[in-house]
């Protein structure tokens, strides 16, 4: 946890190395009590969870957060679809990005920031596979560059 009173619950890796992401937004999330009380825990999962916009609201989808253990019989459906919370002109700036551009909506990390939980949400576009392979590739010049200089240092 660092000064600003933000704490990590979780991050979307793939998120970063399937798409491109153009622009990342801080966005609510609407949630009931035992829902919350699974973040702290850290139990979510949304490998491939994704927003629409539906009439005017931003939805998140094929996010799974697991049913509160301690909770009653009366919990919450784990794979609902959830509302983001945004301002109206950014909710018509996202649309008119997604509607024109092939732009999605994916889900990058999720933090706690002052007891609320937040979504960071990233405008993003596909890679080719040709992308992801220069990745990798990269990824794996970087590791070698920093072994040769550690084994060098020694």
């Amino acid at each position: 946890m660092d000064g600003s009173g933000t704490k990590l619950i979780a991050v979307n890796r793939k998120a970063r190395f399937n798409y491109e992401v153009e622009e990342d937004l801080e966005c609510g999330i609407e949630l009931v009590g035992s829902e919350v009380k699974s973040f702290r825990m850290g139990k979510i999962s949304f490998p491939d969870a994704f927003a629409v916009i539906e009439d005017g609201e931003v939805w998140i989808r094929n996010l799974h957060v697991a049913e509160y253990v301690f909770s009653s019989i009366f919990n919450h459906d784990p794979d609902r679809k959830r509302k983001l919370l945004l301002h109206k002109q950014e909710i018509k700036r996202l649309k008119r990005k997604v509607d024109e551009r092939g732009y999605t909506l994916v889900p990058l990390s999720f933090y706690f920031k002052n007891g609320r939980v937040k979504v960071s949400l990233g405008l993003c576009k596909g890679k080719k596979a040709a992308d992801k392979r220069a990745a990798i590739k990269d990824r794996d010049v970087e590791r070698d560059t920093r072994r040769e200089l550690r084994e060098r240092n020694r």
